[in-house]
């Protein structure tokens, strides 16, 4: 009986001490953190405002190879939104927000975590300083209750460790870019050529859509595979190639129009959604035509490689639209037309 009157008294006494020692924890914590990257920021902000960017580099959902995410339009800028849910963790969930932007100076985001009511506000603010940017986050937690206050002691550091890692990310997926865009700029549009191209196999889904509405349905079928490749199946950049639409050359002229949109893997992963498959491509000699501009104007580059099969008296298999510039909401392309011809 002692010995419980003793525990009590232990009990109330740590409990008394705890009670106190919180009373100077704040119930929400405000930080900043600035960060400096050796890019212009002209190529760093749309890393930011946009969220399928956003999530490749930051940390807290690129390194959770169980999380599934989901974006919503618009895809960029103020009013873009996703959710995401971890598959194994049933509590690791939430939404995320951009509500302003002042395009290349500032955003802010609002992020919900879990069942919370009361969301993380996070400002960003981007000095430009010659070829690099400054980004300074400010960051605001949601209050925490009585029982959860040590949290705000950790939340800080928890933080900072994120965005370091964050920030390495952009700098490797950065540089990766600015080297595409260097050969992007190297290439010779509206040319045709002869091409020897390898064998690729790729992930992805087959879509029939009307014709008049269908660069905005690659968009979406865009989102969809990528979505697949990177959260389900848990590619990194460096690990996929870039998406490839396949349909009848000549159908462009047809009300609707069927395709089989895909991204290139090095080998067959297990696919658990019947809305994927896996299509191979077969190596041999191309016609090519590298086009930029709006999706519609592709046609008269279709129509000079068709035009050259048949003045070759070649044979042809289905086109070959390669995105060397993933397609946005804004119509511009930067792509390389394939047809496969043999006698």
């Amino acid at each position: 009986m002692r010995w419980l009157k003793f525990g009590i008294i232990i009990v109330l006494f740590f409990g008394a001490v705890y009670a106190v020692s919180m009373t100077f924890v704040d119930e929400s914590k405000n930080f900043t953190i600035e960060k400096e990257i050796n890019y212009p920021v002209d190529k760093v902000f749309p890393q930011f405002n946009n969220l399928q960017n956003f999530t490749r580099w930051n940390s807290f959902f690129a390194d959770n190879k169980n999380l599934s995410v989901q974006y919503f339009t618009p895809y960029e800028g103020k009013g873009s939104a996703m959710s995401f849910h971890d598959r194994k963790d049933e509590s690791n969930f939430g939404d995320f927000f951009i509500r302003y932007e002042n395009p290349g100076h500032t955003l802010r985001y609002q992020f919900f975590e879990g069942k919370k009511n009361t969301p993380y506000e996070i400002n960003l603010r981007f000095i430009s300083e010659n070829d690099k940017t400054r980004i300074i986050w400010y960051v605001h937690t949601p209050k925490q209750s009585f029982l959860r206050r040590p949290l705000n002691l950790i939340s800080e550091d928890f933080w900072v460790s994120k965005i370091d890692k964050s920030m390495k990310n952009l700098y490797q997926l950065l540089g990766n870019k600015v080297n595409k865009e260097t050969q992007l700029e190297s290439l010779k549009f509206d040319s045709l050529t002869v091409e020897q191209q390898d064998s690729q196999l790729l992930l992805g889904i087959n879509v029939t859509t009307k014709n008049n509405a269908l660069f905005k349905n690659i968009a979406i079928s865009h989102n969809k595979v990528l979505n697949y490749v990177k959260m389900d199946l848990g590619k990194k950049d460096d690990e996929y190639g870039e998406p490839i639409l396949i349909n009848d050359a000549d159908n462009y002229k047809d009300k609707e129009v069927s395709y089989f949109y895909g991204i290139p893997l090095s080998k067959k992963e297990t696919v658990t959604d019947n809305n994927f498959s896996f299509r191979t491509l077969k190596s041999g000699k191309y016609y090519v035509i590298y086009y930029k501009g709006n999706y519609e104007g592709r046609i008269r580059a279709i129509q000079q490689l068709l035009t050259k099969a048949k003045q070759d008296t070649m044979r042809i298999g289905d086109l070959q639209q390669t995105f060397l510039e993933e397609p946005t909401a804004d119509n511009k392309t930067v792509m390389k037309l394939s047809l496969p011809v043999y006698k």
